[in-house]
């Protein structure tokens, strides 16, 4: 693939119209094994997501090459006495990575939730021990590592 332009990277919120994209990347298993969620194994279970769990959700967003869907990003905010806390999520197709796609999203979703979130103290992030790729795209997004979790259920 060739290099991606990154300017032309931005977000969204879900259309039902992105199904085709959507199942592109959702239903590939290199994707998903480091997700939280299952990959779709069909076009109506993933079009069923989309309707039921990213369009409803406030901050679920679609990450966008030309307004085509390439990914997702999520924040979802803590309440009561952690509602300073977010936690954020992404994942883009095997073909996008290595671009600085994800990099661009999360710094895109950065400096807006910020701005949405007056009393958003800290957004944090889950990746893989193994998943070093993403490790480094939240370094260069800004976060910090801050240690290991040794069991996330």
């Amino acid at each position: 693939m060739a290099k991606v332009d990154l300017s032309r990277i931005s977000l969204r919120p879900f259309k039902l119209t992105d199904i085709d994209h959507f199942f592109l990347w959702e239903g590939d298993n290199e994707v998903t094994k480091n997700i939280r969620w299952k990959t779709c194994l069909s076009r109506e279970e993933a079009l069923a997501f989309i309707k039921y769990v990213c369009i409803p959700h406030p901050w679920r967003r679609s990450i966008c090459l030309n307004d085509h869907s390439i990914g997702f990003v999520f924040v979802y905010r803590w309440s009561g006495d952690y509602r300073c806390k977010a936690d954020i999520g992404y994942a883009i197709p095997a073909n996008y990575w290595g671009h600085g796609t994800a990099t661009k999203a999360i710094k895109i979703v950065v400096y807006h939730v910020f701005n949405d979130f007056s009393d958003l103290l800290r957004l944090q992030a889950f990746a893989d021990v193994d998943n070093k790729a993403s490790h480094r795209v939240l370094e260069k997004a800004g976060f910090l590592r801050e240690g290991v979790v040794r069991k996330y259920t």
